[in-house]
């Protein structure tokens, strides 16, 4: 399908290259334009790149009443060329149709969905923000739009991709955070939708959260619901360190997202010098390996900070367990060293894991 462009006049979008000058935060801002496409009659149809704006939808609109919306995140980076480039954006259009099949939201071809965010970041490759360790944030999104109060699957939806400047996640350096290991909440259960990008899973994490500040804790870590096995750190897969070195990430299931993150650190095991599986982690034995000494460091994978260090956990009744020196440690700063080094283009990656957004001529 060809894109068409229904840009702003130029004289309303940015003509120059963004230079902020002071930090941009993550997530906040947003480009001068967006990527629409809607699905009815059984197809997608009328791909098109417009001004970022509001939606005109329905009252009715079943994403606001089942919420039968799914979403991913993304990353771009500027490289020492001046070019923009992507990273294993091919795994985020995989997982957006995995999502979608859960929720039973009709699919969208991977090309298609490349092609429509190359698109859109070489329409607004202006909006770059020059900071060290900035990055083009870049969220799609599929919700469904058909106006009817009946429950089940919808037969119109929208695709839509917008795209946020954003700074470095951390500043200028890694800190450590501490979750609260809740046996109250869980985020999902098996059969449900929790290896899925699925809005509804996010609305659901939001009062675990409020929990975890009450306890001074920056998000939760999730347990299975027999609260016996470790599942999710907050919005990302959680990992530990053993003191030889090697990387345990609980396997992926049915209530576990298949992090991307998480999956390519799996795959830079040679690089990264270090032995990286995935095995059922149980909460006693991880407590355990952590007060003897076996367990070094912990934390969570995933887009927005690639590396988020856990310095300590703290349960519901207020006992608090500190890992190694509950400081960041040497093996989570190679591993987020070597991991954003691939992105920016500074060390040599896995073929096709970094694709430059082409320079199209607009329609």
């Amino acid at each position: 399908m060809e894109i068409k462009y229904q840009l702003k006049p130029a004289a309303e979008r940015r003509s120059e290259q963004f230079c902020p000058e002071g930090n941009v935060g993550f997530g906040r801002l947003r480009t001068d334009h967006m990527f629409m496409m809607d699905y009815y009659d059984g197809e997608w149809r009328d791909p098109r790149i417009v001004p970022y704006g509001p939606f005109e939808m329905a009252p009715g609109a079943m994403a606001l009443h089942y919420g039968q919306s799914i979403f991913e995140g993304a990353k771009a980076f500027m490289h020492e060329d001046g070019e923009i480039y992507t990273f294993r954006l091919n795994k985020n259009a995989e997982r957006m149709n995995r999502s979608a099949d859960i929720v039973c939201i009709p699919n969208i071809d991977e090309a298609m969905q490349l092609k429509a965010i190359n698109a859109l970041i070489d329409v607004d490759r202006l909006w770059f923000p020059m900071l060290e360790g900035a990055c083009l944030y870049i969220r799609p999104f599929i919700f469904a739009t058909e106006d009817r109060l009946s429950v089940s699957p919808a037969n119109r939806y929208t695709f839509c991709v917008v795209m946020s400047p954003s700074g470095a996640y951390y500043g200028e350096s890694l800190n450590a955070i501490r979750l609260l290991i809740s046996k109250e909440f869980h985020r999902a259960v098996s059969g449900g939708t929790g290896a899925s990008k699925a809005a509804g899973n996010y609305a659901a994490s939001l009062r675990a959260g409020k929990a975890a500040a009450a306890h001074g804790a920056s998000q939760v870590l999730y347990l299975d619901s027999t609260n016996e096995y470790i599942e999710e750190a907050g919005a990302m897969n959680h990992f530990h360190i053993l003191k030889d070195g090697t990387v345990i990430i609980p396997e992926f299931t049915d209530t576990i997202l298949k992090s991307i993150t998480s999956q390519s650190i799996i795959e830079l095991a040679p690089l990264l010098g270090c032995d990286v599986r995935q095995e059922q982690v149980k909460l006693d034995d991880f407590i355990a390996g952590v007060e003897s000494g076996e367990i070094i460091e912990a934390g969570g994978f995933g887009t927005a900070a690639v590396v988020s260090p856990v310095g300590s956990y703290i349960f519901e009744d207020g006992r608090v367990v500190t890992v190694g020196d509950g400081k960041v440690g040497e093996h989570v700063s190679r591993i987020y060293k070597v991991f954003t080094e691939i992105q920016k283009g500074h060390r040599q990656g896995p073929q096709g894991w970094v694709c430059k957004v082409p320079r199209l001529e607009k329609a």
